[in-house]
């Protein structure tokens, strides 16, 4: 894959392919195809009517049942009693916006500010981590009184304009705007490399390129463990330079917590704080609700303050009594259920897993992550500095066909991505790599 865009269509089917020997499969894809926008797009080779689901378990209309390794949505898990029982209970009694009084609502925001880092920290209740990125960038700018932004070169922060503005990986033909400065995190897969060092440079360069064609900084927006980059987590405190970088040139740390919040990467409830960071804004989304859609925006007052004087924001369904209840559920059962401490114990055993495969699989190379988000580098065997996305889309489509889900993501598409729900156990791990030697095995020659 020559052009990095193409990761939008790494995951996607093709549907003027489609031509399944299961009739009924065929004509719910004919139903999809006239009814449903081309934006909208379905997964794998073969897509999948999904009918059930339960804990880390997806079951089709078939009945088969797969290995959910990918869907960080429900961070407890599909279906999850708690978040259900809530949502259900708060639904029979009240579902309001957030112009009334609302104990819950307070007693959450205090739970979840008092985990950040903010000094007069207030929460913003949105719908979705698009929602939330936007209101960001409004506030940077607002503040700084600067348009450019600085992101990670094939970035994905949320799908309205002004974030799709922001998000490489959501553009398949053209550039991001001027004002918009990308690094590229491809090196850091070198060997020997001083990661902040390099991270500073990029950000120092980006500074200056913002600044020369007068735009100005006016934010880092940054998922800490580069998702859409293709997973990019370490060493630990990678980042604290360049982010202080742009703080000293009177930038704002804007710390998008969709992808490595919640306690996705073992050591830590942030991906900021993993990072050492103290982010200026934190945006939270995907997995706040467990499936319930809430997001949220963290700041402190000034920053809010000065919205408020030119516009304020208001949210119909953000904060709803509802979404809090969902969000509450899920704050209460990650502590309880000790999920940040499964995810940091079942990733580093996944993470041995896939290094053990590596050493038997030319393709399969660069095991990295944190916690429960793993990316495995996929390379041609006979060029091992080739990135082989036909090979991952095969490996992601055996898997498939096994009962395994996960995806694929990276600047060339040639990265595995492996994202369960956080009640992933060692077991579940076991199936996957029993499910992933036998693809490799099947199609692939040992080393």
């Amino acid at each position: 894959m020559s052009d990095w865009r193409a990761i939008l269509d790494q995951n996607a089917f093709d549907f003027s392919r489609s031509g399944s020997t299961d009739a009924r499969l065929n004509r719910l894809i004919e139903q999809r195809r006239h009814l449903v926008g081309p934006t909208a797009m379905l997964f794998y080779d073969e897509p999948l009517q999904l009918v059930k689901g339960e804990g880390v378990w997806l079951y089709d209309s078939a009945g088969k049942r797969y290995l959910d390794a990918y869907n960080n949505v429900p961070v407890l898990g599909h279906c999850h009693p708690r978040v259900m029982d809530a949502v259900t209970a708060q639904m029979s009694q009240l579902n309001i916006h957030t112009r009334y009084l609302d104990d819950a609502l307070h007693r959450y925001a205090q739970q979840l500010l008092s985990t950040l880092p903010l000094k007069q920290g207030r929460l913003v209740m949105t719908c979705t981590g698009s929602e939330a990125n936007d209101l960001a960038l409004r506030l940077a700018r607002l503040h700084t009184g600067q348009q450019g932004v600085i992101v990670s070169a094939a970035a994905y922060h949320g799908n309205t304009q002004a974030v799709t503005d922001v998000s490489p990986s959501s553009l398949k033909r053209g550039q991001v705007p001027a004002y918009v400065a990308c690094i590229d995190l491809e090196p850091l897969n070198t060997e020997g490399i001083d990661a902040s060092a390099y991270l500073d440079q990029q950000v120092e360069a980006a500074i200056a390129q913002l600044q020369r064609d007068g735009y100005g900084c006016a934010a880092f927006l940054v998922d800490s463990i580069f998702s859409s980059d293709g997973v990019y987590a370490d060493p630990p405190g990678m980042l604290k330079a360049a982010a202080a970088r742009v703080q000293r040139a009177g930038g704002l740390l804007i710390a998008d917590e969709v992808q490595p919040g919640f306690g996705r990467t073992g050591s830590n409830l942030w991906g900021f704080d993993r990072h050492q960071l103290s982010p200026d804004i934190v945006t939270f989304g995907k997995p706040m609700g467990n499936g319930y859609p809430v997001a949220a925006l963290a700041a402190d007052e000034t920053l809010l303050a000065e919205l408020a004087e030119v516009s304020g924001y208001f949210n119909t369904f953000g904060g709803s009594s509802v979404a809090v209840a969902a969000a509450q559920a899920v704050l209460d059962t990650l502590d309880e259920e000790a999920l940040q401490a499964n995810a940091l114990s079942t990733g580093n055993r996944l993470k041995q897993g896939l290094q053990g495969l590596a050493e038997h699989y030319e393709p399969l190379s660069h095991v990295r992550g944190a916690g429960l988000f793993i990316g495995v580098d996929i390379v041609s065997s006979e060029d091992p500095t080739r990135p082989d996305s036909v090979l991952c889309s095969r490996i992601v489509n055996g898997l498939r066909q096994r009962g395994v889900l996960i995806g694929a993501a990276g600047r060339y598409g040639n990265v595995l991505k492996i994202r369960p729900p956080l009640c992933f156990n060692h077991d579940h791990a076991q199936h996957l790599l029993d499910a992933l030697e036998q693809v490799m095995a099947q199609d692939l020659i040992r080393r």
